[in-house]
């Protein structure tokens, strides 16, 4: 495989996570001093920003020399839509279905797209209300072992993942130790953090499982300096990689599907800062916080957290009427 790097193989092998068998016993020592390749799942909220950040850290590493394979593993598939000027990448479940019913291979140039430097993909998954997104997620995995994943030779893999579902599909890669280590994508408001808190959690169960996981880090985005993210940051105890601010230039770029994270743009030192910390941050087992923990980084008036909790009735549910039931109780009369 060739790019504008040059190529490194000596019978080097990826890790089998295709097949949930986990990192490779004889790892490859990268420049990081970490194993190589460095598999990184990210997630966070939908809408958080992480297809923005992915697009943008890619390219960064790229031009900063390393091979970068990003994968999109959201079942809107548009992880890659940034990277490639709006442009939608074909699926590869999409892809390999079309295929099978033409009685042809599906093969690398169906699925996989370069710029830059840059490696991209997309899983895909079910249309809406069609099918389970986890179990696509499974499928496209599957799909990647067929086509040669554990033979592809790459510095970084970058899976970009759906917090906010539970399914086993999304969790895949923290259950069955596919990546080295996880970074989640959050702002400074509740449900980005309580989506955050959730990955945390998922990390802290299979750790005690005897899981290798870990969570390398936070990146803070469209940060407004209100610091409620980085408070969660530290109460977790987790890194801050980088904080990338609440900014016009910044969301009117994005919008327009303009890479920002490149070396000559005014926002370059960000995310040069932001890949070599990615690189460098070694995964650590991150302390869930609890429901009222997370709310305490919070002013009560912006989340409600002094309502207290009043038993509801059963005259309430009845929408006030009080009906005397006879008891079934049997008295006996004494002598």
């Amino acid at each position: 495989m060739t790019a504008n790097h040059e190529t490194r193989t000596t019978g080097r092998t990826m890790p089998e996570v295709a097949r949930g068998l986990g990192p490779r016993a004889e790892a490859e020592i990268g420049p990081e001093g970490m194993q190589r390749p460095q598999i990184i799942a990210v997630y966070g909220k939908g809408g958080i920003g992480k297809s923005f950040t992915l697009a943008n850290l890619s390219y960064m590493m790229a031009s900063q020399g390393r091979r970068v394979l990003l994968i999109g593993c959201d079942p809107k598939s548009d992880t890659t839509s940034l990277l490639f000027g709006g442009r939608n990448c074909p699926t590869i479940i999409d892809t390999s279905s079309r295929k099978k019913q033409a009685g042809e291979d599906l093969t690398i140039g169906d699925v996989c797209f370069k710029r830059d430097g840059v490696y991209a993909m997309e899983l895909g998954g079910p249309e809406v209300g069609r099918g389970c997104g986890g179990r696509g997620i499974i499928h496209g995995f599957e799909m990647l072992d067929t086509l040669g994943f554990h033979e592809w030779d790459f510095d970084f893999v970058l899976l970009d993942f759906l917090g906010d579902v539970v399914c086993g599909g999304f969790g895949l890669p923290i259950a069955r130790d596919m990546c080295q280590k996880v970074i989640v994508v959050g702002s400074n408001d509740l449900q980005s953090l309580y989506v955050a808190n959730n990955v945390c959690s998922a990390v802290q169960y299979f750790r005690k499982l005897g899981g290798s996981v870990g969570v390398a880090g936070m990146v803070v985005n469209k940060d407004d300096g209100t610091g409620e993210a980085t408070a969660f940051a530290e109460a977790a105890g987790i890194p801050v990689l980088a904080s990338i601010p609440a900014d016009e230039d910044i969301r009117r770029k994005s919008a327009n599907y303009q890479i920002v994270g490149h070396p000559d743009s005014p926002w370059g030192p960000l995310f040069q800062t932001l890949a070599d910390n990615v690189a460098a941050s070694a995964p650590v087992q991150p302390v869930a916080l609890s429901q009222d923990a997370l709310l305490n980084l919070f002013k009560s008036e912006d989340v409600g957290r002094d309502v207290v909790l009043e038993p509801a009735t059963p005259a309430d549910m009845r929408g006030g009427k009080v009906i005397e039931r006879k008891s079934l109780e049997v008295v006996y009369d004494t002598v």
